[in-house]
């Protein structure tokens, strides 16, 4: 038996066009606070991980400890961009080139290859972002459409029947508002979620690019050939 008051029985008492635009709100708020709960638990662990492997680089006695350092935890964000990196690094140390021109390649391809696999964990990380932008920039536009739909037909049932009485009018304009509050409780939150998500992956970037940084540093430092001795 549907329900003749309340939330729940103006959704189910509503024109078809009506229940279209809200199942497709139903669909979208569903899909939004799944993306929301698992970029959120994934962010703060890629940050955790950034961070800490970040600081034992760092505190590592040289390059191939600090390496080793970051990949204890296994295959994360910054273990991923090292191993880029050293496998580029490898095939430039191999490559017949005079020294002093290998010495002059070196910086600048590491620089372009962490370059490259920090953009590329980047891009990994905000996948399936650009939809809570979506969610939280629609929404509220389609659930203003159910509203005009169902004010249009509340007009033309007014018309069929031929009475203009607050309970003639009331139960169709209320079904149809219905949608415009629904399309603000999927916006909202997506619009909050996704202001924080940007911000938790800059953080993450920031750390990415500082590992970077140090990583061409130590480089730098500790290979002998790219300092201009012999060895």
């Amino acid at each position: 038996m549907i329900p003749e008051t309340g939330l729940l029985g103006m959704m189910l008492g509503a024109t078809l066009g009506v229940q279209i635009v809200l199942a497709m709100l139903a669909l979208m708020s569903l899909w939004s606070w799944t993306i929301i709960f698992h970029k959120v638990i994934l962010y703060k662990r890629t940050r955790r991980q950034v961070s800490q492997g970040y600081v034992l680089f760092n505190d590592a006695e040289d390059l191939s400890e600090g390496l080793q350092a970051v990949r204890r935890d296994g295959d994360t964000a910054l273990s991923r961009v090292g191993l880029l990196a050293v496998g580029e690094f490898r095939k430039l140390e191999k490559a017949d080139i005079e020294r002093d021109r290998k010495r002059m390649l070196v910086k600048d391809t590491l620089r372009r290859v962490l370059r490259q696999g920090v953009n590329g964990e980047m891009k990994r990380l905000s996948n399936s972002l650009s939809f809570l932008a979506t969610c939280a920039n629609a929404a509220p536009f389609i659930g203003l459409f159910g509203t005009v739909w169902g004010i249009m037909h509340a007009f033309h049932s007014i018309g069929l029947s031929q009475s203009a009485a607050l309970a003639t009018v009331a139960p169709g304009i209320s079904e149809a508002l219905v949608t415009t509050a629904i399309g603000l409780v999927v916006a909202i939150p997506a619009t909050i979620a996704y202001n924080y998500l940007l911000a938790l992956l800059g953080e993450v970037e920031t750390e990415l690019v500082n590992f970077a940084g140090a990583f061409l540093n130590r480089v730098e430092r500790e290979v002998s050939w790219t300092s201009g001795s012999k060895g």
